[in-house]
């Protein structure tokens, strides 16, 4: 019995509690001016800030202001959003940055000497505040108002947050009844507050621009690699929303991830995401922080769908690992030809950081059904720089080695590098650049003597992405007809290696069983207009197996295209023929040039003179068919036009 989808949510102004600050005054005597509680931080103290949307804005304005009074005092933080800086260089003896991610406000700051950046995936943060090696002595954070029990919640940050809480010397809060409650094990008692400081103001918020084109056909591409059932860990920004919003035909997704956004709202209210085939925390979202909008903050408040943990679990490869069908979808700026990518520097300028893009990769890699997905814009600049190079800019600092990444996504395509040698994974990447840079990223492949010295791409800038199409054969298998690429070379030897000596000398009218690069690279090599080649595969994407391939070559002085075929012999009388033919036929009649087919081959071939004849049954009428027989030659042709 299918699973019955709950009913949308709906979206309402959740209650607040009227009289929290009577009740904080009469559960606590903390309750302090910002300048009293700043009074307690000593010269050459480290300072801990909650992260983005969380951050106490009201307590940073106030530090600004006792900042003077302040000496060599470190501020750190994951992720800051404030539009409090502290990079006047005024302030450089009394308070200076160092973050954990590099974000917008401080990139300038790092990049001029200003601020300071520590390179750390997320989950291990806790465990160095825990262990005493990152020394907190004061933590400056944002909580809800207590409950009937003395907790707050941390809302809409947890990550670092209740790691700093127990390590700091002294915890100072900015309570707000603006801020969401969320469970999860987001909770810190009022006991554990040295000094209270109630002020009610909006939370930051979070909006991106609208996903251009190339966020678009980056996510067109990304949703073929997702599977109902999975487990999604995706972030924010521009190609994030546009994955979300091209997701609506999935069922039951489940999400496990460092962030979340706004997109999720919509997904969860139409039945998309459900949460029932985790495999963990079933039926609940589960993240460690999440920035945007207000509708987003008040559709989390006391809504048991979602949790919120720190980063060392929900970050922890090993959790990562245990869910269903782990897909964990990453961005990068800049990859090379070996696979290693780069996350967190534009050559030696320092960008962002790590996050968690390490932890989640590698749990995705590891889980059943799992799937590590890497996604960039083929270029930067304006389509001045490519993004796929073949070494790393220098200075740029390797985030995934060469050994971690499974799938690439550019608008151009899905590249699958694990497990790849170094000339497949060249020319899969190649193969998703820009157009305008292949032929030189290829002469250079060649200079580094990673691919053949005679290698081709086909003439054609752009790969015919319409032209897929998925068969099922009649025992439920799905069969994937799509054009060929370069890379499918070796895919093409292994098929015609499987053929016994008799189909090959059907297919070849030659007992040479022999098929070097030098013979089977120029089938791959097509235009997909005048010369087509169509194959037929099963299985995931960089993984497939070829069962069968159709191509045409079309004739210039007549418009008939020359036609051969081969199918897999395990596969064979299961319509994987004829569905090529149909699905060749069907591209050759969208050209304006042929007009036709004609396929030669030995008298005895039966199997593929049954092909042609049984596609042309009750036809005939409709067809020009012409045959002949010469010697042991049997060809047979027909044109379109009165189809």
């Amino acid at each position: 019995m299918p699973l019955q989808r709950d009913p949308p949510i709906t979206i309402s102004q959740p209650g607040r509690d009227p009289d929290w600050r009577d009740r904080l005054a009469r559960q606590t005597n903390k309750i302090v001016t910002p300048a009293r509680a700043f009074a307690r931080i000593r010269p050459g103290d480290r300072l801990f800030v909650s992260s983005a949307c969380a951050e106490p804005r009201h307590l940073l304005r106030e530090l600004r202001k006792y900042a003077p009074r302040l000496a060599d005092v470190e501020v750190i933080h994951l992720l800051g959003s404030s539009q409090v800086s502290f990079d006047d260089p005024r302030l450089a003896e009394n308070i200076r940055f160092n973050c954990f991610f590099i974000g917008s406000n401080t990139r300038a700051a790092v990049a001029s000497g200003l601020a300071d950046y520590t390179p750390i995936t997320l989950s291990e943060i806790p465990r160095l505040m825990r262990t005493g090696q990152l020394v907190i002595d004061a933590a400056l954070i944002q909580v809800t108002p207590p409950d009937e029990a003395g907790r707050c919640s941390l809302g809409v940050s947890v990550e670092t947050v209740k790691a700093a809480v127990r390590s700091a010397r002294f915890v100072i809060a900015q309570v707000n009844p603006r801020m969401p409650w969320i469970g999860g094990d987001s909770f810190v008692a009022i006991d554990e507050l040295d000094a209270v400081v109630p002020f009610e103001e909006d939370l930051l918020e979070f909006a991106w621009d609208e996903p251009g084109e190339i966020s678009e056909r980056i996510a067109q591409h990304v949703v073929r690699l997702v599977e109902d059932e999975a487990t999604l860990q995706i972030g924010i920004g521009k190609i994030p929303n546009a994955i979300l919003r091209h997701l609506g035909d999935k069922r039951d997704l489940g999400v496990h991830t460092e962030m979340f956004s706004d997109g999720l709202i919509d997904l969860i209210e139409r039945g998309v995401v459900t949460n029932r085939c985790k495999g963990q925390h079933d039926g609940v979202v589960v993240a460690s922080f999440c920035v945007g909008s207000r509708r987003l903050y008040e559709y989390l408040h006391h809504n048991p769908r979602f949790e919120l943990y720190p980063a060392d679990y929900t970050s922890d490869p090993v959790v990562i690992a245990r869910h269903h069908k782990m897909t964990a979808i990453n961005g990068a700026l800049e990859i090379d030809f070996t696979g290693q990518v780069c996350a967190d520097s534009i050559g030696h300028r320092f960008y962002s950081g790590f996050g968690s893009q390490v932890d989640f990769m590698r749990g995705a890699a590891r889980s059943a059904g799992g799937k590590p997905i890497i996604v960039l814009p083929a270029t930067a600049k304006n389509d001045a720089v490519s993004r796929i190079v073949p070494t790393l800019t220098p200075g740029a600092g390797v985030v995934l080695t060469r050994s971690d990444v499974h799938y690439v996504v550019t608008e151009y395509g899905i590249a699958y590098l694990y497990g790849k040698s170094i000339r497949e994974r060249t020319m899969a990447l190649i193969e998703i650049a820009h157009p305008a840079f292949r032929d030189s990223l290829l002469e250079r492949a060649k200079e580094l003597h990673y691919v053949y010295a005679d290698q081709r791409l086909p003439k054609s800038s752009l790969y015919p992405d319409h032209w897929r199409k998925d068969i099922a054969l009649s025992d439920g298998t799905v069969v994937h007809l799509r054009p060929i690429r370069p890379r499918d070379e070796a895919l093409l030897q292994e098929l015609y290696y499987s053929l016994s000596p008799e189909n090959l000398a059907l297919r070849f009218n030659s007992e040479d069983g022999r098929f070097p690069h030098r013979r089977v690279h120029p089938e791959t090599i097509v235009d997909y207009r005048n010369k087509m080649t169509v194959v037929a595969t099963v299985g995931q994407v960089g993984r497939e197996r070829l069962l069968g391939v159709a191509s045409y070559h079309r004739n210039p002085q007549t418009n008939i295209a020359e036609c051969a075929f081969t199918v897999h012999e395990q596969y064979r009388r299961r319509g994987i023929g004829t569905a090529l033919l149909e699905h060749l036929t069907t591209i050759a009649k969208a050209g304006a040039e042929i007009v036709g087919f004609r396929v030669e081959v030995l008298a005895r071939n039966k199997a593929m003179l049954k092909l042609f004849h049984r596609s042309l049954e009750g036809a005939q009428s409709r067809k020009r068919i012409r045959t002949a027989v010469e010697s042991n030659m049997y060809s047979l042709s027909y044109t379109f036009d009165e189809d």
